[in-house]
């Protein structure tokens, strides 16, 4: 019997774990098939507070990780198939094996929606980004015709946020009809 835990190994993941091993409960955090969360994937992090040079999001996620560890945070690989919360212990099936759990913490972070065109994973990190506030300051948009994809509030924000940097903002709405 697990007393806590956490689903996902983001930045949520590893703050919760690193508070519930602070307060000596053991946490036992299931990292899923990208340990460190979409942030692994980030060059470079400049939003995150007491860096102001900088960070490479997988050297950020792997501090975080080791900080955890140190207060004694576990974690393991592991992806939940099976999920029962309707009673108490909660019980978890990760990769066949049944966990039960006092508590959950369910932090499995988000995911880009990827536009599906040819060659788009490969211009990832040379020019194809899924977050203008993370990544829009960086030289090699600066000065540069930009491009945002997306209907909602959130790529008109991601738009005006832009004007900052690029030398013109282009907005595509993508749409059947």
């Amino acid at each position: 019997m697990e007393k806590v835990v956490i689903i996902g190994s983001g930045c949520a993941g590893w703050t919760g774990a690193l508070y519930t091993a602070r307060a000596n409960l053991k946490p036992l955090v299931l990292m899923g098939a990208q340990p460190g969360g979409l942030l692994t994937t980030t060059s470079i992090v400049e939003n995150f507070p007491g860096f102001p040079e900088g960070l490479d999001g997988f050297e950020l996620m792997s501090r975080m990780q080791k900080q955890a560890e140190r207060f004694g945070a576990r974690a393991t690989f592991g992806t939940v198939e099976k999920a029962e919360f309707s009673k108490r212990p909660f019980a978890l099936t990760v990769d066949g094996e049944a966990i039960e759990a006092e508590t959950v913490i369910i932090a499995t972070g988000a995911s880009h929606k990827h536009l599906g065109v040819p060659g788009e994973a490969l211009l990832e990190t040379k020019g194809v980004t899924y977050c203008a506030t993370c990544d829009g300051a960086l030289p090699i948009f600066r000065n540069q015709p930009l491009v945002v994809v997306g209907g909602g509030d959130s790529a008109c924000e991601e738009a005006l946020y832009l004007t900052r940097f690029g030398s013109e903002i282009f907005l595509i709405h993508r749409r059947d009809k």
